[in-house]
């Protein structure tokens, strides 16, 4: 596709890339190879304004939170600039290969549908009233699970059901800063990832309970939604590649697991819903047989905490999802010493690590946000709402002068890395300013 750039600006300056002095306000206009119908000026005025009305009209239709709107707001509009509106999908960022450490080679393709993060992205604008990208998102899984006919199911896709995302390097790029490599394409369709059934199951949950959509979810969809529940059962206790992708590792991980109990757990709510009872005891003994392994394999006695394998003696930040999808109550002592062995592993300031171990590029040099955020979370959960303010603050005052968040951000000096803007790390903004602001009600 052929790309035109009309401005009233020197042409010369613009094709040399030279820098020039602005004396009065110049127009560009990106788009198709075509005239504009208009001038320059009066066109560009007009898409600015139109532009400008529809994110206000959007905006006012969010359930905001008292606090920190501005930030909540700026993050909303960017999740939903990340969804690709005619099929639904919802890619995990907008660039390539900026490494998530410097001259680490952590450099990868997030240009494409992680059905993980799709699923954190839909629940963060549900909470803020926000249905519309659920709706269209789920017109994608839809298509997906179709396909799959209840088999493996590939942990990302490109935005147009694209299954093969072969993963190449650019050698005649240099990267971001000179640290390539530049990556096209991510090796992850190729995993097993056993989560990703759960987090199909949960991004559909609420469609089935929710009256405000243009076509709630039915028992057809149901039926669907039992082979992803089905496969999710199959293989709760198998060796995967994890929620962070370890390429040359496999181990039985528990937020698999765990998203596998979710899966299970969801579809005896549904089944429960629809008056299925046969079908809702199917599913929770499945869902409590789950329930029982994880508590049994993935408890370290020792550590006196889980761990991020079964029968292992390692933690990662995944362990703190545990009360956000309703497995353990966030009062059970189980729980507080986890997110406390957490801490004393992970935490680096004010900020998490996904994990300490090395993996195979080495030790991570920097922080994941969106596990600060889970963090965040865990500590209102156990009843630190003050400590959890205090690194929510400290995060929303590392955003860059956009409101806006990397994947990850060094712990010494603040410096964002990784892919850029990073729906994880908004996800992890709107919900801390949800659970941490003050109630309307207070004002009254």
């Amino acid at each position: 596709m052929t790309f035109r750039v009309t401005t009233n600006a020197p042409i010369s300056y613009v094709l040399e890339e030279t820098p020039f002095v602005l004396e009065q306000p110049v127009s560009l206009v990106l788009g198709p190879d075509e005239t504009l119908a208009g001038g320059i000026d009066e066109t560009s005025r007009d898409f600015e304004e139109k532009t400008t009305q529809y994110w206000r009209t959007w905006v006012r239709r969010l359930a905001l939170p008292l606090d920190w709107q501005e930030a909540v707001i700026r993050a909303a509009i960017t999740l939903k600039l990340c969804s690709f509106e005619e099929t639904g999908a919802i890619i995990a960022a907008m660039t390539t290969s900026i490494p998530e450490a410097a001259n680490s080679e952590r450099n990868w393709d997030y240009r494409y549908c992680w059905l993980r993060d799709g699923f954190f992205v839909v629940r963060a604008l549900n909470s803020l009233a926000e249905v519309g990208t659920m709706e269209d998102y789920l017109r994608y899984l839809h298509n997906i699970a179709s396909s799959v006919d209840g088999g493996h199911l590939q942990p990302v896709f490109g935005i147009a059901l694209e299954d093969k995302l072969v993963e190449t390097e650019i050698s005649t790029l240099a990267g971001y800063r000179a640290m390539g490599p530049v990556r096209a394409g991510n090796q992850a369709y190729e995993h097993f990832q056993h989560d990703v059934y759960g987090n199909v199951v949960l991004a559909t949950a609420q469609a089935f309970f929710d009256k405000r959509l243009f076509r709630p979810a039915n028992s057809e969809d149901f039926h669907r939604l039992e082979s992803i529940g089905e496969q999710a059962y199959r293989l709760y206790d198998q060796p995967d590649a994890g929620m962070w992708e370890l390429r040359t590792r496999a181990r039985v991980h528990t937020t698999s697991s765990l998203m596998c109990w979710a899966a299970c757990d969801r579809l005896a709510n549904i089944a429960t819903h629809f008056r299925l009872e046969q079908r809702a005891d199917h599913w929770r003994e499945r869902a409590d047989k789950i329930h029982q392994t994880i508590i049994e394999r993935a408890w370290n006695a020792e550590l006196n905490a889980f761990v991020e394998s079964f029968d292992g003696d390692s933690l990662d930040a995944g362990l703190l999802l545990m009360t956000e999808v309703g497995f353990i109550d966030p009062s059970d002592p189980r729980f507080i010493s986890t997110v406390e062995s957490i801490e004393k592993r992970l935490r680096r300031g004010n900020h998490l690590f996904r994990y300490a171990a090395a993996d195979d590029f080495g030790e991570p040099q920097n922080a994941f946000n969106i596990c600060t955020f889970w963090y965040i979370d865990a500590l209102i959960r156990i009843g630190r709402k003050d400590e959890a303010r205090e690194i929510f603050e400290s995060m929303l005052a590392a955003r860059n002068r956009l409101g806006l968040l990397s994947e990850d951000t060094d712990p010494i000096t603040g410096e964002l890395w990784g892919n850029f803007p990073q729906t994880y790390s908004l996800v992890g903004i709107i919900n801390g300013a949800m659970r941490l602001s003050r109630r309307w009600e207070d004002l009254v």
